[in-house]
């Protein structure tokens, strides 16, 4: 479980800031507290900082592009909101979340001076954020109900849905008439409507002074929608808003030149030892490659050299340089008469004995043998007794025999079969 300690900027430098401990689970940790940037991180202790920026400073809203993320969103972002804001987009920072279930992207629009504002006093106070979040984000989003929250003279609200925003100098339901959650009518429309459905669930957190002061505008809201509950927050708003943005909602103002920097170096630094073992052993290893290979090379020119000196007492009159060893021992033995003859012809003589003991009513008229292929004259009194033993011969699989021709003779066939070893 992650603890944060929420730190909420105050709308000028010269308010007072507000704190509290929160957990990622939506847990208070500690009481609320009120002072300076510098007392608020004295209250850090090794926890990570989220930091609320006044809603007033922020413009949140969604957009629908198809780019997935990174640098290209944040690039793509200016231009498909550039005809719905006043300020020039080069003045601007812009930064999302993470794209809803419907498509919709969550992003939020702050003033350049205005970062480079908050991020000097947060420096100056020693306090490194993690999240930069505004505030009205606080405020969590309940499908099929409008949220609102009384903030002094601001009103945060969302309807559930895609719609969030922060009015300064509003009523409550001038929200919801803003957003046409709720119709400015006429008193004969009233009349005509009186039977009608209503029009939603109102929930509301604010300040047991805000109720009273907005007492008139609760009665109006529970004859216009089906139900309002009213939430007071004892303590102020700081918890309601902490325990929402501590559980990851809201968008992240610390994007594009305000990200965090990755530090490759301490990141590195723990690895160290065990990156310069891993390259003591590649060199090692590589080392007793380069030997193993340079004692291969030695025997091999020992080896040359001494077959070259024998081949040169054999055929002394052969003064080319041997390239290929074997090729110049099958020479030799083919110039001392030696032969391979043996080893085919008896083997196959016997493969081919078994087949004619199988086909009792063949028999051979002749054979040859030449280079390792014997040709066989057989007579058998019909075609499938010669392909018969055409297939016992070839059934070992070292020899494979082959009909080179049939003839028809009175009542008999008279072919040639043709054997040889297989891959021959």
């Amino acid at each position: 479980m992650a603890e944060f300690v929420v730190i909420r900027l105050g709308r000028t430098s010269a308010d007072a800031v507000e704190w509290i401990a929160v957990d990622d689970n939506g847990t208070r940790r500690g009481a609320p507290g009120m002072g300076t940037l510098e007392q608020a991180a004295a209250e850090i202790r090794g926890r990570a900082v989220i930091v609320l920026v006044p809603a007033i400073e922020t413009i949140t809203t969604t957009v629908n592009i198809p780019i997935r993320g990174g640098a290209r969103l944040r690039a793509a972002l200016p231009f498909a909101l550039e005809e719905s804001l006043a300020e020039d987009i080069e003045n601007l920072h812009f930064a999302s979340g993470l794209r809803r279930a419907n498509g919709e992207l969550p992003v939020a629009v702050v003033s350049i001076a205005k970062m480079d504002e908050w991020m000097s006093a947060l420096g100056d106070a020693g306090i490194e954020a993690l999240r930069m979040v505004p505030e009205n984000y606080g405020l969590a989003r309940i499908p099929g109900t409008l949220s609102l929250l009384v903030d002094r003279d601001c009103i945060f609200f969302n309807d559930g849905g895609d719609t969030e925003f922060a009015m300064q100098g509003a009523r409550p339901s001038d929200a919801l008439v803003a957003t046409g959650a709720l119709a400015e009518r006429s008193g004969d429309e009233e009349d005509d409507d009186q039977e009608a459905d209503g029009k939603g669930h109102l929930l509301a957190y604010c300040e047991a002074e805000d109720e009273a002061r907005f007492s008139h505008d609760w009665i109006a809201l529970r004859h216009e929608l089906d139900s309002v509950d009213i939430n007071l927050l004892a303590d102020g708003v700081l918890p309601r808003l902490a325990v929402t943005v501590a559980s990851g909602n809201g968008v992240n103002l610390l994007q594009g030149a305000y990200g965090a920097k990755t530090d490759y170096r301490s990141q590195l630094r723990p690895w160290r030892g065990a990156a310069v073992l891993l390259l003591g052993l590649m060199v090692v290893g590589l080392v007793g490659k380069a030997v193993d290979y340079n004692r291969l090379v030695q025997e091999e020119a020992a080896l040359k050299a001494r077959f070259t000196e024998e081949y040169r007492q054999i055929r002394p009159g052969d003064t080319r340089e041997v390239m290929d060893p074997v090729n110049a021992v099958r020479s030799i033995k083919q110039g001392l008469g030696a032969s391979t003859g043996p080893q085919v012809f008896l083997p196959s003589l016997r493969q081919l004995g078994d087949a004619m003991a199988q086909n009792t009513s063949a028999r051979i008229e002749n054979i040859s043998y030449r280079a390792g292929v014997i040709d066989v004259r057989i007579t058998s009194p019909d075609v499938a007794t010669l392909d018969n033993i055409q297939k016992s011969v070839s059934a070992s699989g070292r020899f494979r025999a082959s009909i080179q021709s049939t003839d028809q003779v009175a009542d008999e066939i008279s072919s040639r079969l043709q054997i040889r070893e297989t891959g021959s």
